[in-house]
């Protein structure tokens, strides 16, 4: 009986031991198993990272997964300390565009008020010139209204009363008693006894006093606008000299037969007008 119990305790003990060594086993085996596992997890989190940092390297554009990879690895309270600088930096920089733009409406200020006194200061000279202007306008007008009044229209009078003996011939030819043939005739011949005498036709001034060998003993004076007039044919010019200033109507000369060109004539005036150093009718200027 002894036999058989340490028999029966013999196997027990293997069994138990058998028992505890598959328990071992499993026990170490699920280790095993739990080591790949965590293993596998890390190696899939490692490549994760690493093709994730890949994907941001290949769209480097892109802001917002620049600033998630930025903050990857940060804690907390550094990313909340590197946002508050970035949002530190932006205020200043507004503060400094702020300032900017003050000064730049500040500046414009300035100078639209400057525009403004270089206006209002032109527009003081130009009010303050003005006055000049116009005195000096009213003083020409005046000058110019003297002048007018000087300068008045001419109205020639025939310096001797008579008929007119042979009129005006420039463009067609009469006959000469003297020359005995056709000539030209620059004026006009007013019939007169001699000593008859001779008046200024206008105002004027005594240019010349000459003996002309064609119309002998001649008075020329001048007027105003370029005209003048030729008494000729006199017996005397005793009441005029050479520069004299005439009036209207004075007493220039007596008439004569002095014209070689016309001696065979009855006594008369030859009386010619220049305007502007041409011989024109003098019928249409006598009134």
């Amino acid at each position: 009986m002894r036999r058989d119990f340490r028999k029966n305790n013999n196997d027990k003990i293997i069994i138990y031991s058998a028992v505890g060594v598959l328990v071992l086993l499993a026990i170490v085996f699920a280790l095993l198993m739990y080591g790949n596992s965590l293993d596998t997890k890390s190696k899939g989190g490692k490549f994760g990272s690493n093709e994730f940092a890949s994907m941001t390297e290949d769209d480097k554009d892109n802001t917002d997964v620049e600033e998630t990879s930025g903050n990857m690895g940060k804690s907390v309270e550094e990313v909340k300390n590197t946002l508050s600088e970035e949002n530190g930096e932006n205020k200043d920089k507004t503060k400094n565009d702020e300032k900017v733009v003050n000064k730049n409406i500040d500046a414009n200020k300035n100078n639209s008020n400057n525009e403004i006194t270089m206006n209002a200061a032109k527009s003081s000279v130009n009010n303050t010139a003005t006055p000049s202007k116009t005195v000096t306008s009213a003083v020409n007008k005046d000058t110019k209204d003297k002048k007018e009044e000087k300068k008045k229209e001419l109205s020639f009078q025939k310096p001797v009363e008579g008929e007119t003996m042979r009129g005006f011939a420039k463009d067609n030819l009469i006959y000469s008693e003297t020359l005995k043939e056709w000539v030209t005739h620059n004026g006009i011949d007013i019939k007169a006894e001699k000593t008859t005498v001779v008046k200024a036709s206008e105002d004027g001034k005594v240019k010349s006093i000459k003996n002309d060998p064609r119309y002998g003993l001649t008075i020329v004076i001048e007027h105003q606008d370029g005209f003048e007039t030729i008494y000729a044919n006199l017996l005397s010019s005793e009441f005029v000299v050479e520069g004299e200033n005439v009036k209207k109507g004075q007493s220039i000369g007596t008439v004569g037969n002095t014209a070689s060109f016309e001696s065979l004539d009855e006594p008369h005036l030859h009386f010619e007008v220049v305007k502007d150093s041409v011989q024109v009718d003098p019928s249409i200027y006598l009134k």
